[in-house]
């Protein structure tokens, strides 16, 4: 009665190949957490350095943007009302006189307040108004 017994099906080998599996898979997830670490990194390092990018473009902007050369900023086709604005205001520096004509929600043109949303459609350039 030989007993032939390979060496993949005894219970000691069975225990080792079950602990390699456990500590290669331990090693996998291991190195899967590594990697997602070092690609969030490097997309917050590529973020702060577009951020830190567009504030020194706009920096430089807007140091060469004072007094009346504010006023050359064109409008854009949707303007949010700031603090201290009025609908002259606005006409002047974005070349519309016709904002309460374009914009039915504004019932009283002496009732406007920041935030609000209105629809500038220039009719001519800002160069042009000087």
């Amino acid at each position: 009665m030989a007993a032939s017994s390979s060496p993949s099906s005894s219970p000691s080998s069975y225990s080792r190949n079950k602990k390699f599996v456990k500590a290669s898979m331990a090693i996998a997830d291991m190195a899967s957490w590594c990697c997602a670490f070092v690609i969030l990194g490097l997309i917050l390092v590529a973020s702060v350095r577009d951020d830190q990018a567009d504030h020194d473009q706009s920096s430089s902007l807007s140091a060469t943007l004072r007094g009346s050369q504010y006023l050359d900023r064109p409008c854009d086709e949707i303007y949010v009302v700031r603090e201290g604005e009025t609908l002259h205001t606005i006409s002047d520096k974005c070349g519309d006189p016709f904002i309460v004509e374009r914009n039915p929600h504004i019932h009283d043109p002496d009732d406007v307040f920041p935030g609000l949303v209105i629809k500038i459609t220039p009719t001519k350039s800002r160069k042009a108004l000087r």
